[in-house]
């Protein structure tokens, strides 16, 4: 994959495709080193990540790029140290309130500038998650839709229809289980996976705005509508719609269940996909469908957790940290590094071309045309770290514990008022 990745890179430089007007007549003088510290340690990501790195490399002769790429884990805890000795040009992080920790600590660099040019405008869809106090702190490369995933064969074994409202959800749910089969499979032994049933379950019974509220501290956890959420989400986990044990799973560990028809669906990002296939899993009996309304009263909103670029605000080489995020955000490089045999995610650049894969096409329609309600970027994304550390232990154990739920409201109410008060 690697060496087909970065030919398809050299092929679009070649063609002076990637080598626009501006990289080709404005900042052709880029010298000295363009250090990057990148997290995207997976084997695809580190293939799109090194052919990147080295095919900017090739286009400025007089600049040495060095990549260095560190376990994705790991990079969670060691990014603050990174920025603040010795700090590289440009990192990986995540959008949203992910970035506020690093903006508040004068780490990352305000890239204003780079976005009031006109060839940022087919970025518009994300500016708003790269905007913080007014002013934008780094770029998107990539983001994907969440979504239910589930066994198409089984659907039509049972004569399923994808559901539209709670209703239906329940009600396919029901003659799942009856049929001996879980209607979800999850792994919360990591947490983040309940995060996104509460993202889902609370858009869709209170809407994006309140969730928004409730994600900025301003809302108490013991609400009367943050009780609703947990209500709806309770009548799948007293129907027994999840499988056993989840807490003892990795999120990949939970696949088999649904690989092998003991679960008919999965609720989870379009990375999963791959793993699906892999697990033997044709698109014949895959498919793929939005979270149905809860409250009527409010639009859709969509979990699309978008990964980005910053500028360190120690850069040294800011000229070639400003032209490599130029580079990233073209519409030509964003087709190729989100295409199915590379990220196999969606571009964020309104010019950019979605791959031929019908998961990404789904997607795409899905974020572009059917989520009114606003994009949320997930949990532990736009929740602040803390609260989001002790709100997804909360989740996870309500989805064991289900009885337990005024005492996890009011540890969680606590946490806010420490934090936000």
């Amino acid at each position: 994959m690697h060496s087909t990745l970065k030919t398809s890179f050299a092929a679009l430089v070649a063609a002076g495709v990637t080598a626009t007007a501006g990289f080709a007549d404005g900042h052709a003088s880029l010298s000295g080193e363009l250090n990057i510290i990148s997290d995207m340690s997976n084997p695809a990501p580190r293939a799109v990540m090194e052919g990147l790195a080295a095919d900017f490399d090739a286009m400025h002769p007089d600049l040495t790029v060095n990549l260095t790429i560190v376990d994705r884990e790991a990079w969670k805890t060691q990014i603050r140290n990174a920025l603040s000795a010795n700090p590289p040009d440009v990192v990986n992080w995540y959008a949203a309130n992910r970035m506020r920790p690093y903006v508040d600590a004068g780490l990352f660099m305000d890239i204003s500038d780079v976005w009031e040019e006109e060839a940022f405008d087919a970025l518009a869809s994300t500016k708003g998650a790269m905007t913080l106090d007014g002013a934008q702190w780094g770029v998107p490369y990539t983001y994907y839709q969440w979504g239910v995933y589930y066994r198409k064969d089984i659907f039509d074994q049972f004569g399923l229809e994808e559901p539209t409202n709670w209703e239906e959800e329940l009600a396919n749910c029901q003659t799942l289980l009856d049929n001996g089969i879980k209607c979800y499979t999850i792994g919360t032994k990591f947490l983040w996976t309940a995060g996104g049933w509460f993202d889902y379950i609370n858009s869709r019974t209170n809407g994006y705005d309140f969730h928004m509220e409730l994600a900025r501290g301003e809302v108490p956890w013991t609400d009367d509508r943050v009780r609703q959420t947990f209500a709806n989400w309770r009548q799948l986990i007293d129907m027994g719609a999840f499988i056993d044990d989840h807490q003892t799973y990795s999120w990949q560990e939970a696949l088999p269940f649904m690989v092998n028809g003991e679960a008919a669906a999965y609720l989870m990002g379009n990375f999963a996909v791959a793993a699906m296939r892999d697990g033997g899993l044709g698109d014949d009996q895959l498919d793929f469908y939005q979270f149905p309304v809860i409250n009527p009263d409010v639009d859709y909103a969509e979990d699309a957790p978008t990964d980005t670029f910053h500028i360190a605000s120690g850069a040294t080489n800011v000229d070639a940290a400003k032209e490599f995020l130029r580079y990233v955000t073209s519409a030509e490089v964003q087709t190729a590094i989100n295409a199915g045999d590379a990220l196999g995610q969606l571009p964020v650049n309104a010019n950019s071309s979605i791959d031929d894969d019908k998961f990404l096409e789904q997607g795409f329609d899905m974020l572009s045309n059917n989520a009114g309600g606003g994009i949320m970027q997930f949990f532990d994304r736009d929740f602040d770290a803390e609260m989001a550390s002790v709100g997804m232990e909360g989740l996870q154990e309500f989805m064991v514990f289900p009885d337990n739920l005024d005492d996890i409201l009011e540890r969680l109410e606590e946490t806010r008022q420490r934090i936000y008060n």
